[in-house]
C-alpha cells in the first residue's frame, strides 16, 4: 500500500469542541483521530492496541497503560509538563514524548493574574454578598487590605514563558516584578526563594512538578512570607504541601490564596481548601482557552505528519527519535 495514503492513526484523550473539529478536519486524508473522554478508560483500553499517536492533556498515563498500545511512536503532551505521563517507561517502549512548550502561556499567564485579581480583591465574597442583597459593603476591612496589583511587588517562583508573560502584564499594571529561578542570573529581579517569599505581596508558582519541587512551599516557606500575602498556584498542585497552607490561611499567616490546580486532580469536595473563604479556586482551566487548543491542535497535527512523512519530531522531551517503525 502507497505510504502517503495510510493515515495515522491519533487517540485524542479528550472530547473535542468545534473549533477543534474544524482544525482537524482538512487533515482526515492522512490523519485518523479517534476522541475519547478522560473518565472513559473502557474506549481508552480499546483504542490503545491500534493507536500510533496519543494526544494527552491530563488523566495519567502509566506504564501499564502504554504497554496496551503495541502501535504507540509518540505520546504528545497538549501542554509544557510531562509529569502525567511514565517518560521511563515510554522511553523503554521505544515511545517518543513530545510537548508543547509555551503554546499555553498567554492564557495561563492571563489566569495567573485572574486569581491574583481575584483573591486579592476578595471577589468570590463581594460577589456573595452582592447576590444576597447585602448593598454597599459595611465590612471596613475592605479598605484596608484590599490592593491594587500596581502597588505590590509580585513574586514569580520558576521564569520560564508563563511567567515571562505574567511579568509584563504586572508591569504594565504598574507592579513591581522579582523571579527565582534554579541558578541567580545575575539580574536586578532576581532573588533567593526564601528573599523572594519575604519580600512579595503576591507570590505566583511557575514551575514543573519534580522531586525537588515537590511541596516546595511546604511550612517552612509559608512561614517565611508576609501575613498579607497572596498565593496564586497555576503550576502543578504537588508543589504547594496543601495541609499547610490550609492551616496558614485558616490562622491568618497568609491573607489569601488562588489556586487553578491541586496535588489530587480532579480537587476532592472534602479538600479543607475548598472550604475557605480566602480562597478562590479554578479546576485547572487557566490553559483552557479556545485560542489555546488552536495552538495545541496545530503543534499536534504538524507533529503527527513529520511522525507519518519520517521526519524528525520537535519537543521531544525524552530523547527518542528512533521510535517504533509500524509497517505501514
Amino acid at each position: 500500500m502507497d505510504h502517503q495514503t495510510v493515515a495515522v492513526r491519533v487517540l485524542a484523550h479528550f472530547l473535542p469542541g468545534q473549533s477543534v473539529l474544524d482544525i482537524v478536519a482538512p487533515e482526515t486524508g492522512w490523519l485518523d483521530v479517534r476522541w475519547c473522554h478522560e473518565d472513559d478508560d473502557e474506549t481508552l483500553h480499546r483504542e490503545l492496541p491500534e493507536a500510533e499517536v496519543i494526544w494527552h492533556v491530563l488523566r495519567p498515563l502509566s506504564g501499564a497503560d502504554l504497554s496496551r498500545g503495541q502501535r504507540l511512536r509518540l505520546v504528545h503532551k497538549l501542554g509544557a509538563g510531562v509529569n502525567t505521563i511514565d517518560v521511563a517507561a515510554a522511553t523503554e517502549l521505544g515511545i517518543a514524548v513530545a510537548n508543547m512548550p509555551g503554546a499555553n502561556a498567554p492564557s495561563v499567564a492571563e489566569g495567573a493574574v485572574l486569581l491574583m485579581l481575584a483573591a486579592l480583591r476578595r471577589l468570590p465574597a463581594l460577589d456573595r454578598a452582592t447576590r444576597q442583597g447585602l448593598g454597599w459593603p459595611t465590612d471596613t476591612s475592605l479598605g484596608e487590605t484590599v490592593r491594587d496589583i500596581g502597588s505590590c511587588t509580585v513574586g514569580l517562583v520558576g521564569y520560564g514563558n508563563i511567567a515571562k508573560r505574567v511579568e509584563k502584564i504586572v508591569l504594565a499594571m504598574g507592579g513591581t516584578v522579582v523571579h527565582t529561578n534554579t541558578a541567580d542570573d545575575g539580574t536586578d529581579t532576581w532573588r533567593p526563594l526564601s528573599g523572594l517569599l519575604a519580600e512579595s505581596d503576591i507570590v505566583s508558582l511557575h514551575l514543573p512538578l519534580t522531586p525537588a519541587t515537590d511541596k516546595l512551599i511546604n511550612t517552612a516557606a509559608l512561614d517565611t512570607m508576609r501575613p498579607h500575602a497572596v498565593l496564586v498556584n497555576t503550576s502543578r498542585g504537588g508543589v504547594i504541601d496543601e495541609p499547610a497552607l490550609a492551616d496558614a490561611l485558616r490562622d491568618g499567616r497568609l491573607a489569601a490564596a488562588g489556586l487553578d490546580v491541586f496535588a489530587s486532580e480532579p480537587v476532592d469536595p472534602d479538600n479543607p481548601l475548598l472550604q475557605l473563604d480566602n480562597v478562590v479556586v479554578t479546576p485547572h482551566v487557566t490553559w483552557y482557552t479556545v485560542d489555546t487548543m488552536r495552538r495545541y491542535l496545530i503543534h499536534a497535527v504538524d507533529n503527527c505528519r513529520r511522525l507519518h512523512d519520517g521526519r524528525d519530531l520537535v519537543n521531544v522531551v525524552n530523547g527518542r527519535q528512533d521510535v517504533r517503525r509500524i509497517h505501514r
